[in-house]
């Protein structure tokens, strides 16, 4: 590669008008007019593959075939390159062979902007260029322009200039055509009459202006809204407004809808992350929302809000202190009423939940833990909120009091060990038409439980494991209550006048406390059938246990009032009836616990030859069998026989679950447990009273393929499931509910439009509850749930959310999705074919960020029913 330098001392001066300084002694040493200093203030690098010509007579240097120049942040390479160091201008161009193909293109690279001409002239000095038939990339924004003017680094005038984001830039499925635009490279792009051009053909659709943000970074802006027509509220516009983009830390995007009925909606979101330390978002919305006209029997008119806000502190940023947020409140009916109710699957839940925590450790011997928790839950059917405000809970490690400083505890003292725990509650119980308002504090409860739990545990006979232990209980009450007896009076209708409940106010506590032991063991069983068999062994794996309890009765907690005069019947209270934390026990329990755990497993030999240890397999993860007998009880003396198992399925895709509850008492006519065995009153040796069992079963062809199977669509940020069992909540003209598909660097360029393997996923929940408390022998619940997605080609996808109930004989909420790929573009289709919810939403539009407000929507919403 040779090098053009420039200097004073070189036999060619750039900008002087002598070849060659001869003059030795100038009669004229200092002149008043100074000398022009080079333009070209740094080396001049150049290659070629065939000839380098220098012409000093024509100041210009020729290069020809595979030409490369470099200079300062500048880069050029084409077919041919000339190069006049005297005007200091470059001219490439392509190469034409005798065919009448031209070949090698300028390829031209100053800083980050690079520039694809058919020939290019170039100025160092003033940095203008004329560029003909240029290709440029911006932010990914594909420009050709049939005549380019460069003034200088910032600005560019464009003739005829044709600008997409598709990445075949020769035969784009799309393209816009301004007549002339300036552009200013990664900031904007400012156009005349723009006209949009699909498959080269022209549209209607143009614009007299328009204006391109180019930025890598985030950038405020207006958010196109989508309008439509509805035949309740008539004409609308929804999810316009403005993002701001405030620092690279956080962001707020406010977003309104209007309807010509009077309905309007605001809402307000925000993401913030600092990395290393924590992320979240925050969304708030607030709806009025009016059905019908005014006069109307349906007339109707109501406010609804939600408040999402979810935060998450990352684990590094601090060891011993975190603050987590998880937040869903707000209208009981939003999810059924909201007018913009993007979200189509959420209107099915029917708890709304929400927790803030902090926590706290203090690593020092003994480490003490502290947490302060709001918690939230509302049921949205009843309306019912239960708050915590707050919940104060504390606790100090096990110590080991008579443990050696080092090595293992041995033996029934070196085991002894204790443990604090505090936890504090403000509860508040109140329904939606009350909360956030005074009244909600009117019946709120207060309560502190101290608890501090002794325990011990040791081996006998080498294989039964023994625990002995106790525990003792304190609860603070700031609220109790006092009943006055019923007194004799002729004067009111009823002859007396009734117990009067008061509540008093002021501090109270009782303290009360139990003791337990259990024994238990572990038993093993194997059956070896060989290794020369695909299930070469299986292995019974049982754990039963004794288990005794023993609390006595506090009666010195209880007192009696007369709630009848005239026979002067009397009724047993507690003052702490009201209370947070229960009640102190009142009748003696001396009980024995039977429990019996199982578990099966198998060794299977592997497929694959190579691999000699056979695989273990669980067959069963859980059966477990648990009772009790209170020896201190006249009657009913034993519990429920409790049955619960669990097990893994087809390489863990599936997981099924079951429980049962078998009573050993019969019942009377009025379905009340009586003191006779079933079986001594002509049944069997247990009443089966309830069951459920739930399956799930998720699988794809990527799991068939011993790949990682997808999780699916999460749904949680939205306030819904984290599946799409009950469909999928997306917003098609919102970029955030999609993954980045035109960023995505493993995505193939040529795609065959068919293929043999088409890839799938199904889920699949299938429930059943099975009642029979009180002979009613009726199965509540019977239910399967599924959701599945097929990719019919690389550009095709279906998907189907729904579900049947074997009950009530009818299909659940059911969702169809279309979508289809056309490179830059997507189409999307969304249809709840029936229920109250029927609905269907269409949307086209560009997937490109820059031109994402480039869409067509059209949607009809759910009908409103009296």
């Amino acid at each position: 590669m040779d090098t053009l330098k420039v200097n004073l001392r070189d036999s060619i001066k750039i900008g002087t008008r002598k070849v060659n300084d001869t003059i030795k002694n100038d009669s004229i040493k200092n002149d008043s007019i100074p000398e022009k200093a080079p333009i070209l203030l740094d080396q001049v690098k150049y290659k070629s593959k065939d000839y380098v010509k220098i012409s000093q007579r024509t100041k210009k240097i020729y290069l020809y075939n595979e030409a490369e120049l470099y200079y300062q942040d500048t880069e050029l390479k084409s077919g041919i390159i000339i190069l006049d160091y005297e005007k200091n201008e470059v001219y490439a161009g392509r190469l034409k062979d005798s065919a009448g193909v031209y070949s090698q293109a300028p390829y031209f690279k100053q800083a980050d902007n690079i520039v694809e001409p058919d020939s290019i002239r170039f100025n160092f000095d003033t940095e203008k260029a004329l560029i003909w038939n240029s290709r440029t990339e911006q932010n990914g924004t594909q420009i050709l322009g049939e005549l380019t003017k460069k003034e200088n680094d910032s600005v560019i005038f464009i003739k005829n200039a044709k600008f997409t984001t598709s990445k075949d830039i020769d035969n784009p499925e799309y393209f816009f055509l301004a007549r002339k635009i300036k552009l200013v490279p990664n900031k904007k792009i400012v156009s005349g009459f723009t006209n949009l051009y699909i498959a080269d053909v022209p549209t209607p659709i143009g614009f007299p202006f328009a204006y391109f943000p180019l930025t890598s970074d985030r950038a405020s802006g207006f958010i196109f809204p989508t309008f439509g027509e509805n035949s309740s509220r008539g004409y609308f516009f929804q999810n316009g407004g403005y993002y701001f983009a405030i620092n690279d830390y956080v962001d707020l995007a406010l977003l309104g809808d209007y309807y010509t009925n009077g309905s309007y909606a605001f809402r307000g979101e925000s993401n913030y992350a600092l990395r290393y330390r924590f992320r979240g978002n925050l969304s708030v919305r607030f709806e009025a929302v009016i059905n019908s006209q005014r006069g109307f029997p349906d007339y109707s008119k109501s406010n609804i809000y939600n408040i999402r806000w979810s935060h998450n502190q990352d684990s590094k940023a601090n060891p011993n202190s975190r603050f987590s947020a998880s937040v869903n409140l707000g209208s009981s009916s939003f999810y059924q009423a909201s007018i913009n109710q993007l979200n189509t699957p959420n209107f099915l839940n029917n708890t709304l939940n929400s927790s803030i925590s902090y926590s706290k450790t203090f690593p020092s011997y003994p480490s003490v833990n502290v947490s302060l928790t709001a918690t939230h839950s509302q049921n949205t059917n009843t309306e019912s909120i239960n708050l915590t405000l707050p919940t104060l809970q504390a606790s100090v490690e096990r110590i080991y009091p008579f443990a050696p400083k080092d090595g293992a505890k041995k033996g029934i003292i070196q085991n002894i060990n204790f443990q604090y725990n505090l936890r504090g509650e403000n509860r508040i119980n109140t329904t939606d038409s009350l909360f956030l308002k005074k009244e909600m504090f009117d019946d709120a409860k207060m309560g502190v439980r101290h608890s501090i739990p002794i325990n011990t545990n040791f081996k006998v006979f080498k294989y039964l494991s023994v625990s002995v232990g106790g525990n003792y209980d304190e609860v603070w009450a700031f609220k109790t209550v006092d009943y006055s007896d019923a007194i004799e009076d002729d004067t009111v209708e009823s002859g007396q006048i009734d117990a009067v409940k008061d509540t008093i106010n002021g501090f109270d506590s009782f303290r009360q406390y139990n003791f337990s032991a259990s024994i238990g063991t572990t038993l093993y069983g194997t059956f070896n059938r060989g290794e020369d068999r695909k299930i070469q062994a299986i292995r019974h794996t049982l754990r039963p246990s004794i288990s005794y309890s023993y609390n006595p009765a506090f009666d010195q907690y209880y007192d009696e009032y007369i709630i009848d005069a005239e026979n002067n019947t009397k009724q047993e209270f507690t003052r702490f009836e009201d209370g947070l934390f229960g009640t102190p026990s009142r009748a003696f329990a001396s009980s024995i616990g039977i429990n019996i755990a199982n578990t099966v497993e198998a060794k299977v030999r592997q497929k694959d030859s190579t691999k000699t240890e056979p695989k273990k397999v669980m067959l069963l993860n859980t059966l477990n069998f648990s009772t009790s007998y209170n020896i201190a009880a006249d009657s009913l003396a034993w519990s429920p026989v409790r049955v619960s198992g669990s097990t893994q399925l087809f390489n863990n895709k599936m997981s099924v679950n079951f429980g049962a509850n078998l009573d050993p008492y019969s019942i009377d006519n009025q379905g009340v447990r009586i003191n006779k065995f079933n079986i001594d009153n002509g049944g069997s040796l247990f009443r089966l009273t309830s069951a459920n069992v739930n399956v799930n079963y998720s699988f794809s062809s990527k799991s068939l393929e011993g790949k990682d199977d997808d999780r699916g669509v999460d749904n949680t940020r939205s306030g819904g499931r984290d599946d799409d069992l009950f469909g999928r909540a997306q917003d098609f003209t919102d970029r955030g509910s999609f993954d980045d598909e035109e960023d995505d660097e493993e995505e193939k360029e040529d795609v065959e439009a068919y293929r043999a393997k088409i890839p799938w996923d199904l889920r699949i929940a299938y429930s059943l509850t099975y009642l029979n408390s009180n002979r009613q022998n009726e199965i509540s619940n019977n239910s399967l749930m599924f959701s599945g997605n097929v990719e019919l080609t690389p550009q095709w996808k279906v998907g189907v959310s729904s579900g049947y109930d074997f009950k009530n004989q009818g299909f659940t909420f059911t969702q169809l999705r279309f979508e289809r790929d056309l490179k830059s573009w997507r189409i999307n289709f969304n249809w709840v074919p029936f229920s109250t919810r029927a609905s269907w939403y269409f949307f086209i539009g560009i997937k490109a960020s820059i031109l994402r407000d480039v869409k067509w929507d059209q949607r009809s919403e759910p009908d409103r029913r009296l």
